[in-house]
């Protein structure tokens, strides 16, 4: 009987897809977004905070729920279980802490993106802000900030270059490659 080996096979990234995602060079471009969309979320949850009605009450929220649930003339939610979600969360009356919640959310979106630390998880982040917004019915600016988010999590490894994650990257690791903080030698310095 004859033993079959099985080979690993890794697909490699096509070159244009390697420069946009993975080069350093294109590192401005993700620099004009991340800015972009942190001035985005700065602004969007900073006015919040000032608000009663998100931050005391919630009813901002309340309001938001009371219109997307409405079915005349035709439902604003497309989709039935997210009508029930959003059903369960206003019948519980959890615009209470969940306004807090969303404000809280948009600000530290935006913050780490302005300083480019953890982009890419900022930017899924903002992204499942983005894509909730959609689900209930608001479009605005929300499906190219959608877009803009999802590049920048295909690009996470520069879209902070010009930014902390330049060195905190380096310096925490990824969960396949630990960093200097756990011990791993230094790499030579750049010529």
């Amino acid at each position: 009987m004859k033993k079959i080996i099985r080979q690993e096979v890794v697909v490699s990234d096509p070159p244009i897809a390697k420069f946009i995602f993975g080069d350093t060079r294109f590192a401005w471009v993700w620099l004009v977004m991340r800015l972009y969309l942190a001035y985005s979320w700065l602004t969007s949850g900073v006015g919040k905070l000032s608000n009663p009605g998100w931050m005391e009450t919630g009813v901002s929220l309340k309001n938001f729920w009371a219109n997307a649930l409405k079915m005349e003339p035709r439902p604003v939610i497309t989709f039935e279980w997210y009508r029930d979600f959003i059903q369960y969360l206003f019948d519980m009356q959890a615009w209470t802490w969940f306004a807090k919640l969303i404000v809280i959310g948009e600000v530290a979106v935006g913050f780490f993106l302005l300083l480019g630390a953890f982009t890419g998880i900022a930017a899924v982040f903002g992204g499942f802000l983005n894509w909730n917004f959609m689900m209930a019915g608001t479009a605005s600016s929300n499906p190219l900030l959608f877009f803009f988010a999802v590049l920048l999590v295909m690009a996470w490894k520069t879209a902070g270059y010009w930014g902390a994650d330049r060195f905190l990257l380096p310096y925490l690791g990824t969960p396949w490659r630990p960093g200097f903080s756990v011990g791993e030698a230094k790499p030579a310095p750049a010529r």
